[in-house]
């Protein structure tokens, strides 16, 4: 299978969730916001982005299953034997979406058994689009065109790494975990630009000791890894996996290239 080929019709249905969106964002009216079982905020631009991407998703060949954020839950009983599957967030962020900021993002990743082996992220804000296959690179456009991005090397040692940490869960494990290093520079982000600020070689680190869910973490891992960084568990340092039992991740850590010893 030829996994470059999906980043155009990946393109196409990632900007169409996003002009759902914007419609939305730029329409203070329309923002009405539901809980979900675990308290989590659900708005109508979550809903609306998902059932533009699942129709799309849907309508591609080879067709593959869908788990995404907003769907009924699949199984483990049945999502185990999945060869292939798309895992989605229609809307990475809504806390960020909530508050007006702008920071989030739309997520499709496409996992081959434990692995996401595509990945594309949006930012229908700024109208930026991050793009990673395996053993092809990874890419970042806007408007027209590809670019193709490298994460930036780094040392633990070195002084004022760049260490990005999130707007809505500044842990006390958090703070703990960056007070190691010498003079750091934290830089707060939403949703997955944490992780595409350092495909872009613009950051060095990003701590996650707090929850987050397969489909949060997917599709920019694999961009990720592509530019030449890693995400990996933060207590075993093997690669972050999916199609777990427990959809929930456990913490991590998203790295750009780190230099060997």
């Amino acid at each position: 299978m030829n996994l470059l080929a999906f980043r155009a019709p990946l393109k196409d249905i990632v900007l169409k969730a996003g002009e759902e969106i914007l419609q939305i964002y730029n329409q203070p009216a329309l923002f009405a916001v539901e809980h979900k079982a675990d308290d989590s905020p659900l708005t109508a631009a979550d809903r609306a982005a998902n059932a533009v991407i699942c129709e799309a998703l849907e309508g591609l060949e080879p067709k593959f299953p869908i788990l995404s954020e907003e769907n009924k839950a699949i199984p483990y009983t049945q999502r185990k034997d999945f060869d292939f599957y798309w895992c989605v967030d229609p809307l990475d962020g809504t806390k960020e979406f909530i508050k007006r900021n702008g920071e989030f993002t739309v997520n499709i990743a496409l996992i081959r058994r434990d692995r996401p082996v595509v990945g594309i992220v949006h930012i229908p804000v700024s109208g930026e689009t991050y793009f990673g296959t395996q053993n092809e690179g990874a890419f970042y456009s806007k408007e027209e065109g590809w670019e193709q991005m490298a994460s930036s090397s780094f040392s633990y040692v070195d002084i004022g790494l760049k260490i990005l940490c999130s707007r809505s869960h500044l842990s006390d494990d958090t703070k703990k975990y960056v007070d190691q290093f010498k003079e750091p520079e934290l830089l707060p982000r939403g949703s997955s630009l944490k992780f595409l600020e350092i495909a872009r070689g613009h950051a060095h680190i990003y701590p996650r000791l707090g929850p987050t869910m397969e489909w949060d973490t997917a599709a920019a891992q694999i961009i990720l890894e592509e530019s030449g960084g890693q995400v990996v568990e933060f207590a075993s340092g093997q690669p972050l996996g999916y199609n777990k039992e427990s959809l929930l991740n456990p913490d991590f850590l998203a790295l750009g290239a780190l230099k060997e010893k």
